[in-house]
């Protein structure tokens, strides 16, 4: 993965220059209707394109920038030849001219060396991989066997149609998630990740382990718009770390804290870093219903994490921050006022009003615009604007080759019926065994959004292993919740765990010690999709005695795994202590009757056990002490 670098002072212009019209083009776009599909998308990866190539050098040698001029070059000829063709190209679909053909290959290869240099060579090989399987999947046998599926024929799904680089996956990182983005950047330029930590602060600073628990809080109010662990643990983490070392938290905990917390936005609703949108598009489930299957997750993630780091504090004797260390409350929620006008509005715009997600976004810039502009009159400046424009195309331009690289992917899916194959492949598994195909799904899951963005993954797998689950009899919001919770997580499972890692660097601890230490903490989070996969309770789906008692199940089964994970609970737990709760949590998560049962049994013997051990202490320390004021 490259590092950004601008050269001189004219190339840094022409960067500045491209990103504004990036982030006008989405703004315009998003607020008065986008272009036609392959236009809106063409237009959006082309000045993408441009960027990466004059951000991020092929090389650290000035010998080589000439590559990444060239490079530019193309995709700005593309883009020209995609617009001015393009009332003729659908017509030429099945018989390609010889610019079409070298406009696909000059896409394709610029695409993927793009994806390279901003995610590493996983998704980029992916797509080579299926580009060649296309080419010469003929050459099979056996099931994953196809017919002889010429250039042309390629050329003309994967560039001359909306069913390959140009398709839905390619749209969605051209529209709302641009936007969204954008309305991060904004938030940020307006001050948010300070006045959201310190507002944080002020609420709970003050309670045993008070800066972790800031943390998750922040750390998931800019991780659900943001979208991105890795890059929300690098803004919040410079503030939250540090507070959390200087209260008694070891670093490798610190950090793991933190990625937890910038890793939970995703999973957060309403926005769950675009993906709820992403998997609207993709489901053609409406936006409300994903939000509100969402919510016991997320509250089930959030609530295990708060016990694990309450207990963890609660084990080594940690207090909260004294008051004069603290923020005032009222001074930060003044000087937030601006920020909840955007939030609000955006939230009104979505769940009330029930407008696009494109227009929500839109709406909610203006209004913290305008806001902003009000309540800060007297300090504010219009070069606010221009750096979260400018921001906010840098950002974009990850994800946007991602869902690019994916389309091929999803192209040659469709061309070649490989989709049908692996379905086919992941029944027979779960005839045998649904478990089974549930795991090679999650490791799946978690191998592409180890180099992907969460949203930019989901996309790729929901086409090649959802599909499978629904058919295996899993609803279709289940399936895709599954997915999706699994793309989110990577970010936080060793040995790749990006987030982990980034977090790391901050605290200065063990990368690798400091991912388990997230996965410790974050555990729940793993097991809840399977609950939900074996009781769609959990997602609102049945009756509501049945929610009712699969969530208080649920939220005492979190409660004892964090107990046992961190080993305390109202005191220091042996081995053998530990593994009580742990296995009663499990039985309790697991939505049967039966199970439930005796996994509420355990756990009152357990939780009698410790009040017992913590009352007899006390009585013998009492009698001790009596006994030594009888000698004096």
């Amino acid at each position: 993965m490259s590092k950004a670098v601008v050269g001189n002072n004219n190339v840094k212009k022409v960067v500045l220059t491209i990103a504004l019209i990036l982030s006008i083009f989405q703004l315009y776009t998003g607020g008065f209707g986008v272009l036609t599909p392959m236009l809106q998308r063409s237009v959006h990866l082309t000045l993408v394109l441009i960027l990466i190539f004059l951000l991020y050098p092929i090389s650290n040698s000035a010998k080589f920038r000439w590559l990444d001029y060239i490079s530019a070059v193309l995709a700005l000829m593309n883009g020209f030849y995609l617009y001015f063709s393009y009332a003729d190209l659908f017509n030429r679909v099945g018989n390609p001219n010889f610019l079409d053909q070298f406009f696909t290959a000059v896409t394709i290869i610029l695409l993927l060396e793009a994806t390279r240099r901003l995610t590493g060579w996983i998704l980029p090989l992916i797509g080579v991989v299926f580009l060649m399987y296309g080419y010469f999947g003929h050459l099979l046998t056996g099931m994953f066997s196809i017919g002889n599926i010429s250039y042309d024929r390629m050329v003309s799904l994967i560039y001359m149609s909306t069913s390959g680089i140009w398709g839905t996956t390619l749209g969605v990182a051209a529209t709302f998630i641009a936007l969204f983005i954008l309305f991060g950047t904004f938030l940020e330029a307006t001050g948010a990740g300070k006045i959201f930590i310190d507002l944080a602060f002020a609420i709970g600073g003050k309670f045993r382990g008070g800066p972790a628990k800031v943390s998750v809080l922040a750390s998931a109010l800019t991780g659900t718009i943001s979208g991105s662990p890795v890059a929300n643990v690098s803004i919040t983490g410079q503030f939250t770390i540090p507070l959390m070392k200087r209260v008694g938290y070891s670093p490798k905990v610190a950090g793991g804290i933190e990625a937890v917390g910038s890793t939970g936005g995703s999973i957060m609703p309403p926005i769950m870093g675009a993906g709820a949108f992403v998997m609207a598009e993709m489901t053609g489930i409406p936006y409300y219903e994903i939000v509100i299957a969402a919510i016991i997750p997320a509250f089930l993630y959030f609530l295990s994490v708060y016990w694990s780091v309450d207990f963890e504090a609660a084990k080594s004797k940690m207090n909260g921050l004294k008051k004069e260390d603290l923020p005032n409350f009222k001074d930060v929620a003044k000087k937030g006022i601006h920020l909840y006008i955007g939030i609000i509005v955006l939230i009104y715009m979505l769940m009330i009003a029930q407008a696009s997600p494109m227009k929500s976004a839109v709406w909610a810039i203006i209004a913290l615009v305008i806001s902003t502009f009000i309540f800060k009159r007297k300090t504010v400046k219009w070069d606010f604007i221009i750096e979260a424009l400018e921001k906010g195309a840098k950002a974009m331009l990850m994800v946007t080759v991602a869902c690019g690289t994916a389309g091929i992917v999803v192209g040659i899916v469709n061309l070649t019926g490989i989709g049908i194959s692996l379905t086919t492949l992941m029944i027979a598994l779960a005839d045998s065994s649904l478990l089974l195909t549930l795991l090679l799904t999650t490791v799946a899951c978690i191998i592409l959004g180890m180099g992907l963005p969460p949203t930019a993954a989901y996309i790729l797998l929901g086409v090649l292993t959802a599909p499978a689950l629904v058919e295996v009899g899993i609803p279709v919001i289940v399936a895709h919740m599954f997915v999706y919770y699994y793309t989110c997580l990577a970010p936080i499972t060793p040995p790749v765990a990006l987030a982990s890692y980034t977090a790391a660097g901050i605290a200065g601890s063990n990368p690798m010690a400091t991912s388990f230490s997230s996965l410790r903490i974050g555990l729940v989070a793993f097991i809840i999709p399977f609950v939900f996969v074996y009781g769609p309770e959990l997602l609102f789906i049945g009756n509501a005695q049945d929610i009712i008692i699969t969530l208080i199940t649920s939220i005492v089964g979190t409660t004892l795994l964090s107990a046992s994970m961190v080993g305390w609970l109202k005191k220091d737990l042996n081995i053998i202590e530990r593994a009580v709760p742990f296995v009663a949590a499990l039985l309790l998560i697991i939505p049967e009757f039966v199970t439930d049962i005796v996994g509420l049994s355990i756990a009152i013997l357990f939780v009698a056990y410790v009040y017992l051990h913590k009352a007899s202490k006390s009585y013998v320390s009492n009698e001790v002490e009596k006994k030594k004021e009888s000698f004096k």
